[in-house]
């Protein structure tokens, strides 16, 4: 099954003086997974996309990538691309310029040809959706345009392993979805994909598997499917075609609670109801059975986002 595995970290510790960043981390990222790394701020999270970038080593531990051992040396393992703390551009030079320079960089023997370098960099332009601003210089590009840019940079490698950080930070909503068709393509045609972010919908949206850091420790990983079950009641916004009924309904049924005051906005038109799943199904099916349509049932906060308050909390109350 390790054949499987893109990422395979098992112990690894990192410091920074007296400042543990990462203490004991085992991670398994399978290949074509797009796998979600969340955590709160100082968590550890920069910290391991570096050492999956090569941009650092570990203390101690074991990491292997794309089924090869990372050693001691600071350099990217062969068939990993990706950015830390946001794309490193040419201010002065254009996007398509940026990316020839970083090209020649790469390729210094001038393997392919320029023709063939061109026509990649033409490639990847087009996937991130930047070819209408090519030749136009990136230090007038917003902050999702560099973002879409570092993308497209990350690409032009063709890796086996995609590292990102904060990928949709700064897009607008056609440039979010643009990007998360770019990154669910990849990882059909089979590229792991290990992404960083706050944006807890986006990692609903786009990832398999998350792991939670906190303190530099690991809380969970594993399926979001299996956070949302092990996870506490949570609150839903309930909008039916009639509100009363459906109130009077949720109070009579086992498992339910109907939310009052602040932070649990009730109108004519909506209640907030806190429950786990199986309770939650059994309401639907109540609603169902008395002739009332449930026109909106969501989550108040995403079953990630309420996960990760509660795990980081209970880590940092046990430090």
């Amino acid at each position: 099954m390790d054949t499987l595995l893109a990422i395979r970290a098992r112990g690894i510790t990192k410091c920074f003086g007296d400042v543990v960043a990462l203490d004991g981390i085992d991670l398994d990222v399978t290949q074509g997974q797009i796998h979600g790394l969340v955590g709160p701020n100082g968590a550890g999270k920069t910290t391991l996309l570096g050492l999956l970038l090569g941009l650092a080593v570990a203390d101690s531990g074991r990491l292997e990538i794309l089924g090869a051992p990372v050693g001691r040396a600071l350099d990217a393992p062969d068939g990993v691309a990706g950015f830390v703390d946001g794309p490193g551009l040419y201010p002065s030079l254009t996007a398509r310029q940026n990316l020839a320079a970083l090209a020649t960089l790469r390729g210094s023997d001038g393997r392919g040809g320029r023709d063939a370098r061109t026509a990649g960099i033409d490639e990847v332009l087009d996937q991130v959706g930047l070819t209408d601003v090519a030749d136009d210089r990136t230090r007038g590009f917003s902050l999702g345009m560099r973002q879409r840019l570092g993308l497209a940079a990350a690409l032009l490698t063709k890796p086996r392993l995609l590292v990102l950080d904060e990928p949709a930070n700064g897009l607008d909503p056609a440039g979010k979805k643009h990007v998360h068709g770019v990154l669910t393509r990849l990882a059909a045609d089979g590229t792991s994909v290990v992404l960083s972010s706050h944006r807890m919908d986006d990692l609903e949206a786009l990832c398999s598997e998350v792991t939670i850091l906190a303190t530099g420790r690991v809380v969970f990983s594993g399926p979001l499917g299996k956070l949302a079950a092990e996870n506490r009641e949570l609150d839903y916004r309930l909008v039916t075609s009639d509100p009363q009924a459906a109130r009077q309904l949720a109070v009579d049924t086992a498992g339910i609670g109907v939310v009052d005051g602040v932070g649990a906005r009730q109108d004519a038109e909506r209640l907030v109801v806190r429950a786990l799943v199986p309770a939650l199904d059994d309401l639907v099916a109540r609603l169902v059975h008395g002739g009332i349509a449930v026109r909106e049932l969501t989550p108040v906060v995403s079953p990630l986002e309420a996960a990760f308050l509660a795990l980081t909390e209970q880590q940092e109350a046990g430090r």
